[in-house]
């Protein structure tokens, strides 16, 4: 990976959660160059002024302006966010057709430039086009990210905070697998201000029911506000914030990101919702939580999920 001076992020997309990342990256000034790329050159023109003229406000000075793929080719990190948007009533796998072939030209553009920093994917399906980035750029896995359930994880603790009056910080719960349908919680793990959740609940029926449908109302979250606003992009926006933070600054931080499994959790060659190490050099190590038999039929069955929707695109790779 080539060294560079600065910190220069690219963000390709920019719809509504392109443009929310976009915001929320010069609101808390993480990177020194903020490039945007769009078909849509009247509003990137537009939101790079709208941005700039808000800079002045923010911890530190960033540079935005409107690019093209030339632009890559010095960038640390080149984040995705085009693509067919998700309809009401769609699931985020309905989309792979659709923008498997968008990703394909995205992502040949990139590479021609010279890229060789880090891809951060927020596209739905996100596991899919995450592997499919991996395929098409021919870039290290530990290289090529995906969103994952980082905001599934998010909705998660937030609801979990909620019901017992505490802040989202001292919940520590992971939602893991597919970002979608086939997602699970690791109750196993999950506590509350370091109190083991099932050891609060357990003589409690009504809580041990709310937690459920805690699960359910994450799960479930992207199509209630589908429903309500039309996307989803604001919540997505900030893990993307997040996970940029801990690349750029080198955190060594934990998250639920989606990472490539070899052999970790009892398979390989997928791209899937786990919790893994993330720094400079993009994802250092996965997380493997030991999960109780239950969880790991589950997270089993959102692997061959994904691999069974990912089967018949293997030949474009």
């Amino acid at each position: 990976m080539k060294q560079f001076k600065g910190n220069k992020v690219v963000l390709v997309g920019n719809g509504a959660v392109g443009s929310s990342y976009a915001f929320s990256m010069i609101n808390q000034g993480i990177c020194d160059e903020f490039v945007i790329i769009d078909l849509d050159k009247k509003k990137v023109n537009g939101d790079v002024m709208d941005l700039n003229h808000g800079t002045i406000y923010g911890p530190s000075p960033v540079k935005v302006k409107a690019g093209e793929y030339k632009d890559c080719n010095d960038a640390d990190l080149v984040v995705i966010c085009a693509g067919a948007a998700q309809k009401p009533g769609e699931t985020r796998l309905d989309l792979v057709a659709k923008n498997m072939k968008i990703f394909k030209a995205i992502v040949d553009e990139v590479m021609s430039s010279g890229f060789d920093g880090i891809f951060l994917i927020a596209t739905n399906p996100v596991d899919i086009l995450t592997y499919a980035t991996m395929k098409f750029s021919g870039l290290p896995k530990e290289r090529v990210i995906g969103s994952g359930t980082i905001l599934d994880t998010a909705r998660f603790r937030y609801l979990l905070s909620e019901e017992f009056d505490v802040a989202p910080q001292s919940v520590h719960a992971n939602i893991i697998g597919e970002h979608g349908d086939s997602e699970l919680p690791v109750w196993s793990h999950a506590n509350i201000a370091g109190k083991p959740l099932r050891s609060i609940i357990e003589k409690d029926e009504t809580r041990k029911h709310r937690i459920e449908e805690i699960f359910v109302q994450t799960r479930d979250a992207a199509y209630e506000i589908i429903e309500a606003k039309g996307a989803t992009y604001y919540g997505v926006a900030m893990g993307l914030m997040r996970i940029t933070k801990a690349i750029l600054n080198n955190q060594d931080v934990v998250l639920t990101v989606s990472g490539y499994l070899e052999g970790e959790y009892g398979h390989e060659g997928v791209y899937i919702g786990v919790p893994a190490l993330i720094n400079r050099s993009g994802i250092k190590e996965i997380i493997e939580m030991p999960l109780n038999e239950e969880e790991k039929a589950l997270f089993d069955n959102s692997v061959k999920v994904l691999k069974d929707i990912q089967a018949p695109f293997e030949v474009q790779f």
